[in-house]
């Protein structure tokens, strides 16, 4: 009995089960592309960075579209807005990103401003990709998020507090290694298009391990694997 064939993405001589592979483990672990190349040449695939590299900026944005695709209309009614600094070249961004109540993102928007145009600017894309407002808002003590609410969703409850925003706060922590791992984002479009990437894919792993047995985290998780492959597949069919 012979081996079924391995699917190719086109023009590309690797499988797509080793493009995929790669590609999961550059967005799923704070791991350089360099890290990838020897974790790959162990296994005895002879890869080059550069080649991971490509890999990441190609197949990663086709994988995140399409998960979130599929989890739209099953993120929670509650959103947690926040932003964060983020320094690139010797200039300030402003990183705003949204989760819902189970800590999964949202959406992630780079920024060159922290007023309540860049506020409006991310609830516009929050209202558009999740399809319906929330039930209830919580933000910081910034101003920009009342007036923007107050333009765009004035019947939704807003809860200004910092010490409600943990989780918001929170799923900034792995940008934040992964800035550190990459010795800072070289431009501003490289840190959207990687946070783009890198949250779909998150969610998908994010099994709440804390509060589940061994048995459960272990189905879930091998079901997150299997969707994983299936979106591979796809893409290669």
């Amino acid at each position: 009995m012979t081996e079924a064939p391995l699917a190719h993405f086109r023009r590309h001589r690797f499988p797509a089960e080793i493009i995929a592979h790669a590609v999961w483990l550059y967005y799923r672990f704070p791991l350089s592309f360099r890290d990838i190349e020897d974790l790959l040449a162990e296994r005895g695939i002879n890869v080059s960075f550069q080649t991971v590299s490509e890999w990441a900026a190609k197949f990663g944005l086709k994988f995140a579209h399409l998960l979130r695709h599929r989890s739209r209309g099953h993120f929670s009614d509650k959103w947690q807005l926040d932003e964060i600094v983020v320094t690139i070249k010797g200039k300030k961004y402003w990183l705003w990103r949204a989760v819902d109540a189970n800590g999964y993102v949202l959406d992630a928007l780079l920024q060159s401003r922290r007023n309540k145009a860049a506020a409006l600017k991310l609830m516009r894309k929050l209202l558009k990709h999740q399809g319906t407002a929330p039930r209830v808002m919580v933000t910081d003590k910034l101003r920009s998020y009342s007036a923007a609410k107050s333009q765009l969703m004035p019947r939704v409850e807003h809860r200004s507090h910092k010490g409600l925003n943990n989780r918001a706060e929170n799923s900034h922590l792995v940008v934040r290694r992964r800035e550190r791992r990459m010795m800072r984002f070289k431009s501003a479009r490289q840190c959207q298009r990687f946070v783009s990437t890198h949250d779909p894919i998150a969610n998908l792993f994010l099994l709440h391990r804390k509060w589940l047995s061994a048995a459960d985290h272990r189905q879930l998780r091998t079901h997150a694997i299997s969707i994983w492959r299936e979106i591979a597949g796809s893409i290669a069919a």
